[in-house]
């Protein structure tokens, strides 16, 4: 006898921080020669409900995110991402959907692709179906960048799906390889406990920065393939096994200071301000999160000098962040 398809499903999908080779998972680079990127998924999420919905109600369909749609039919539906996953998928109504996350949206941790991860996972669960998580970043990449066409790379979906501390190479025609980074838990106790990361309280559409970082590619690719070369050596000092605060935020300050003159909107002067603040208390070194403007500040800062970079900076929330070895999960199939 078949096993009956769950009513109710949740997902937690992380978020995650990139730490180099930023800009080289965008098609119009890596298509010349490859891109390459270092990042880790972090414990904050974004969790995603699917469950049928009543017939009972008014409406076949109804999403909850920071607005409420009530609709009839899936073309109605204005989130986009949750609109195109369900015609990928041809899930019928009537269907229910919400989502929340830790963290506020449009602030360079990858929100929007750790949505449609997360959805997409909630959805193939949805209609009973197992997947890998690299079908679920291929899914995700093709509705947010062939559907869609937001000005975005490959890497995000890849972090969601996968999770853990990764080395990712974008090849050209798109093939994406995966290469998780063994490292033992000291280093990753290590690394997360050096980041300070802090709210700058912006938050920015990406996507006017990523258009204009992708129409400078033809002209920027002397920096891009350097920034590339930081994902490497980040890559290298982790397969040595042990944390190296200075030398990890002395590529991530290199980095910071090459992908500023991709696109004249990633840094602003609060931005630059904020970041010499941490720099002359002590910061070995950081970055923005995310495509700039706004967002997230990130800097390894070695434990004697964290109260210094706090007080440097107690203007700005500070958010703790941690590893997180999975990417994104089913938490709740529950027939009821």
């Amino acid at each position: 006898m078949a096993k009956p398809t769950p009513r109710l499903v949740v997902t937690r999908t992380p978020l995650r921080v990139s730490f180099g080779g930023g800009g080289t998972d965008i098609a119009d680079f890596y298509e010349r020669d490859y891109g390459a990127v270092f990042s880790a998924a972090i414990d904050k999420y974004i969790f995603v409900t699917v469950k049928r919905h009543s017939e009972l109600f008014n409406e076949p369909i109804r999403i909850n995110y920071s607005a409420t749609e009530q609709v009839d039919q899936i073309d109605q539906i204005q989130n986009n991402i949750a609109r195109e996953c369900l015609r990928l998928l041809k899930v019928d109504p009537p269907i229910y959907i919400s989502t929340v996350g830790d963290l506020p949206a449009s602030t360079g941790l990858a929100g929007s692709s750790s949505f449609a991860v997360g959805l997409l996972n909630a959805l193939h669960a949805y209609r009973g179906e197992r997947v890998t998580p690299g079908q679920i970043a291929e899914e995700a990449c093709h509705i947010e960048i062939d559907v869609l066409k937001e000005p975005i790379g490959r890497q995000d979906q890849y972090a969601a799906a996968f999770g853990g501390l990764n080395f990712f190479r974008f090849n050209p025609g798109g093939r994406v390889t995966v290469e998780p980074v063994r490292v033992g838990n000291e280093f990753l106790d290590e690394l997360f406990r050096h980041i300070l990361m802090f709210w700058t309280g912006i938050q920015r559409d990406a996507s006017s920065v990523l258009t204009e970082q992708r129409r400078n590619i033809p002209d920027k690719l002397a920096y891009l393939q350097s920034i590339r070369g930081h994902a490497h050596e980040l890559q290298s000092l982790a397969a040595g096994g042990k944390f190296e605060p200075r030398a990890f935020g002395k590529i991530l300050h290199e980095s910071w200071q090459l992908k500023r003159q991709l696109a004249g909107s990633i840094s602003t002067r609060q931005i630059d301000e904020n970041y010499e603040r941490a720099v002359k208390a002590g910061a070995e070194g950081g970055k923005i999160c995310g495509a700039g403007a706004g967002g997230f500040l990130l800097f390894i800062v070695t434990p004697e000098k964290q109260a210094a970079v706090r007080q440097a900076l107690a203007h700005l929330r500070e958010v703790p962040v941690g590893f997180e070895a999975h990417g994104s999960r089913v938490l709740l199939p529950f027939e009821h």
